[in-house]
């Protein structure tokens, strides 16, 4: 990056007339390139602190006047953007519409009027209006491009000659309105699906018609098949894929013995959750000489099963993951498969896909293999069971566990030593009644059981990522699906710091990926136990990218893995079977790389899938706490605010992180704005604050069942 010559005199204050042509001079030599606000100070020959204060009001005046455009937070570039942009609708039912263009510009204001009754998440052509002095940048849409959705959930309101759909989420700011003849047997009162036929251009209500029947508010089945519903997500299995999954025979056909290496006379066990029923993964272990160790990860060999293009794996494509709610699990695969045929379980002779490693007692790889096997479990263990008898070293199987987790404990410390950093996050859980209510909350904490499995899962992924993605110097990867997680944005890391800073805290924000890592760990490790500990994990956690599944490879920075995939869950991740038929092309029929833009798009599918899945798996966790909380309206609790927004702020009850909100309307001893840099509101008479962090005292007012909400008051 040169310098810009014509950059003011750093030693002077810049003036701002100035500063900001020097600011628009350089963002126009770099047209297609972005800049963080140091970046350009570097740039512009800007030392001082005061010329960096400067600096950032000319940033912020140029990006209000839409000269250049903030792509991100902090980071800036050129506005070479036309009057008509291509981009994603965001509706709201307060009719502050916006649009989120393409080209990762700044937000643009649609009126309801000049909305063409686009919907949340549509594909939009817009054109932007002449801009007015002070005001924001206003769009009209000219077209809706591509619908993102159109069914919606709520509750039936039937009326004489017409009935409404009452939404459960707020993202039209109209009711559904349906005729008579389209209600599908739907009566006053039910949850029902309603798919949107059509939007009459001078109409104010949508016009739709049911196409499901959910049942009655309330109804715990009701209500999971509501969240699913409202995510766009399966609640039931199609029956015609469920008949193809009852013609596959569970018997081995005699061919693959002779295919597959035989590990039916090694020991092999299973440690899964207690209520678990897809067994997807086994341990061996076997000792080949006073200091070495075979240890093999066997993974269900699902595409033996589900054959590209099948009438199942079309399914399973399609819905790219399990989903986890809270009383249940809807399953990527057949139960016939994911529970039966394809799981491990014990006793039984199972096909496996397994990378098999030779280990010393360092827990370092000699060497490994990636291979066809059968096998043979022969205990099927919990959690629970494998965590008692690490902690006693007693019980059956106790020398071939404790070895697994002597050797994990030492892959583990290693991971750490090289940058992996520890987010150590528990679950909410519900003990629940045989209706589904829930009787209390627990919370589920990772243990070395379940450390265990964990390692030996990564060095499988990692091993499996880089047999592929490491070749010699001049050669080409052959396309492949890896789980990649970015370096984290400078600029948040910088904000983290910051924050961080207040409570005698700091971190790296520069220097190798291994330092910044550990420098994050050590923060981790000194806030364990102290008042401030979850507001800093929290903020930490936001300051990461997320992880998702592409073709180009640019590690796992989480783990600290240059190579990374997902191979370990074929059962419940799409995925993972993905990367086994990818291995059966690579390194069994030696084929050919596969078309990349094509497996890129796979990539993106079940990165969106697998966010949504999750988005429902929380909607359904809220759900249960709102209901849990239902019979405590006028109780008072201590609780940490856990999020702070301009219309008031949440806070999350200690004892059973059961999550409400505060309206701002109730904060009524000031008027209280939004420092979001800060993470609190702030009074502008009284300078009270409330940030996020802080330790308050709620009392419950409501729990809204239907739009999965508490509402909370200071007590």
């Amino acid at each position: 990056m040169a310098k810009n010559t014509s950059a003011p005199n750093s030693a002077a204050k810049p003036k701002k007339k100035d500063l900001a042509q020097a600011v628009i001079n350089f963002l126009n030599q770099n047209r297609d390139k972005q800049f963080n606000y140091k970046q350009i100070a570097a740039a512009l020959n800007i030392n001082s602190q005061e010329g960096r204060q400067v600096l950032i009001k000319v940033l912020d005046k140029l990006r209000d006047e839409d000269i250049l455009l903030e792509t991100s937070r902090g980071r800036y570039r050129s506005n070479n953007r036309g009057l008509i942009l291509e981009g994603i609708f965001e509706r709201r039912s307060n009719g502050k519409n916006s649009f989120l263009p393409d080209d990762d510009g700044n937000p643009v204001f649609v009126s309801e009027r000049n909305s063409k009754h686009a919907m949340n998440g549509d594909r939009v052509r817009v054109q932007l209006l002449a801009k007015r002095k002070r005001a924001d940048t206003e769009g009209v849409v000219l077209e809706v491009l591509e619908r993102a959705k159109t069914r919606f959930v709520g509750t039936l309101e039937v009326q004489k000659h017409f009935a409404f759909l009452v939404m459960d989420s707020k993202i039209l700011a109209n009711d559904i309105f349906i005729p008579k003849e389209d209600l599908n047997g739907a009566q006053n009162g039910d949850k029902v699906i309603v798919e949107i036929v059509e939007w009459p251009e001078k109409a104010n209500n949508p016009v739709g018609k049911v196409i499901d029947v959910l049942g009655k508010p309330g109804d715990n089945t009701t209500e999971m098949h509501a969240i699913l519903a409202q995510y766009d997500l399966p609640y039931k299995y199609p029956e015609q894929v469920e008949k193809f999954a009852e013609t596959i025979s569970e018997a081995i056909p005699a061919e693959e013995f002779g295919k597959r290496e035989d590990f039916r006379e090694v020991f092999t066990l299973t440690i899964d959750p207690a209520d678990a029923k897809d067994f997807d993964d086994a341990l061996s272990v076997r000792k080949l000489s006073p200091s070495t160790w075979e240890i093999g990860v066997h993974i269900a060999d699902v595409s033996h099963y589900v054959k590209p293009g099948d009438i199942i794996d079309q399914e399973a494509e399609n819905r790219a993951t399990s989903i986890y709610l809270v009383d249940r699990t809807v399953p990527m695969l057949p139960e016939r498969l994911s529970n039966l045929i394809c799981s491990l379980r014990p006793h039984e002779e199972k096909l496996c896909y397994s990378v098999i490693f030779e280990m010393n007692e360092n827990a370092e790889v000699l060497k490994h293999r990636i291979v066809h096997t059968i096998i043979k479990s022969d205990v099927r263990m919990t959690y629970e069971d494998a965590q008692a008898i690490i902690e006693t070293g007693k019980g059956d199987y106790s020398t071939e566990l404790l070895k697994l987790n002597d050797l994990a404990k030492i892959l583990r410390e290693r991971r750490f030593a090289n940058g992996a950093i520890n987010f150590d996050r528990y679950e909410v859980k519900f003990n629940l009644d045989e209706n589904g209510k829930p009787l209390g909350v627990y919370f589920k904490e990772a243990k070395d059981s379940n450390k265990l499995i964990e390692e030996f899962m990564l060095l499988a992924n990692r091993t499996v990522a880089e047999t592929i993605g490491r070749v010699p110097k001049g050669k080409h990867a052959k396309t492949f699906v890896y789980r990649v997680h970015d370096v984290p944005d400078p600029e948040k890391l910088d904000d983290l710091n910051t924050f961080i800073l207040r409570f005698g805290h700091k971190i790296k924000t520069s220097g190798t990926k291994v330092e910044i890592a550990k420098s994050i760990n050590s923060l981790l490790d000194r806030v364990k136990g102290r008042p401030e500990e979850n507001l800093i994990e929290t903020i930490a956690v936001r300051s990461m990218t997320k992880a998702i599944y592409s073709t180009k490879n640019v590690g796992h920075y989480g783990l600290a893995f240059d190579y990374y995939t997902h191979f370990t869950s074929p059962i419940r991740r799409y995925p993972d079977l993905i990367v086994h038929r990818l291995l059966d092309r690579y390194l069994i029929e030696h084929g050919s790389s596969v078309d990349q833009a094509k497996t890129e798009e796979e990539c993106k599918h079940c990165s969106k899938m697998e966010q949504v899945a999750a988005n429902a798996e929380r909607d359904s966790v809220k759900y249960k706490q709102v209901e849990f909380m239902s019979d405590k309206v006028g109780k008072v609790y201590d609780a940490v605010i856990s999020g702070v927004t301009e219309w008031g702020i949440y806070a999350e009850i200690n004892e059973n992180k059961c999550e409400g909100m505060i309206p701002i309307r109730e904060l009524d001893d000031d008027f209280y704005e939004l420092d979001e840099k800060n993470y609190r509101l702030v009074g502008r008479r009284s300078k009270r604050e409330y940030r996020l962090g802080q330790l308050i005292t709620i009392q419950v007012v409501k729990a809204n069942l239907e739009r999965r909400q508490l509402d909370f008051r200071l007590a």
